[in-house]
Order: C-alpha cells, then structure tokens, then sequence
C-alpha cells in the first residue's frame, strides 16, 4: 500500500524553555539532548496498537504500526518511516562509535539511530526511543 505524500512540514522552533515546558525531564533529556532510554523500559516497545507514532515535540507523523517489528534490541524498531521527508539524519560519533543518529525534520527533535541490520524489503532497523514518540490510534487518525 502507497503512503500519501507527506505535506513539507513546517518548521518549528522552540525556546530551550518553551520545550522543557512542553516536555517531560525524560521526554526533554531524550529529544532535546541527544538522551537514550535504557532497552526494555519504553512504553512502545512491545507495544501491539494499530495506528501511527507521531513526534511527541511537534505531533509530525514518523512511523506506522504497519512497519513495526520486534528486533529484539529493547527499542520500538521499524523498517521504515511513515515517509523519508519525516526524518533527517547526522552522522553520530558520540560513545566511541560511528552510527547514523535519526531526528524530526520538522523541529529537529532526537528519536534515536537507524542501522542496516533490518528486515527486508528495506534491511533497516530504526531504532526509535519511545520517550520521542506520541500513538495515535488509526480510528483517531484524520
């Protein structure tokens, strides 16, 4: 099934405290800071709903259910994005390693790594930190 075209999301720009005040600490620390979540301990990790993960800093659309997987990493992990508008990427070299770091185009927000260790048709696992989404049932959806 085709996904509609993603609307070029506006920009959105916060202040360091318009976000803490929006955010909570660990909502703020993850998207905000470059913050992770211990594995296992996210609320959408094995999380079974139907309907699609939004940016809990702005509400943009990221990922369906319909491309949600059990990886086993301990993060929400998905094979592809709702659509690649959605997302931006950085080359990551915090920790001693190299990997690709995966944020909201829209308002820049943290939501975790994509690596090339996924299932097919695309070989990639984004490896989402719960914290940085918000569900959205499909019944709920517009």
């Amino acid at each position: 099934m085709q996904e509609e075209p993603l609307e070029k999301a506006p920009r959105v720009r916060k202040t360091d405290e318009e976000w803490r005040q929006q955010l909570t600490p660990e909502q703020y620390r993850i998207t905000r800071q470059k913050g992770t979540e211990r594995p296992f301990t996210g609320q959408y990790n094995d999380f079974k709903g139907q309907g699609a993960f939004h940016c809990v800093c702005c509400g943009q659309p990221l990922f369906s259910t319909r491309h949600k997987y059990n990886s086993g990493s301990g993060w929400p992990s998905f094979w592809q994005p709702l659509q690649a508008e959605a997302l931006a990427q950085t080359v990551d070299h915090s920790h001693g390693m190299t990997r690709v770091e995966i944020h909201c185009a829209a308002c820049e927000a943290h939501l975790g790594h994509v690596f090339e260790d996924g299932p097919e048709p695309t070989g990639l696992r984004y490896c989402i930190n719960s914290a940085s989404l918000q569900f959205q049932e499909e019944s709920e959806q517009a």
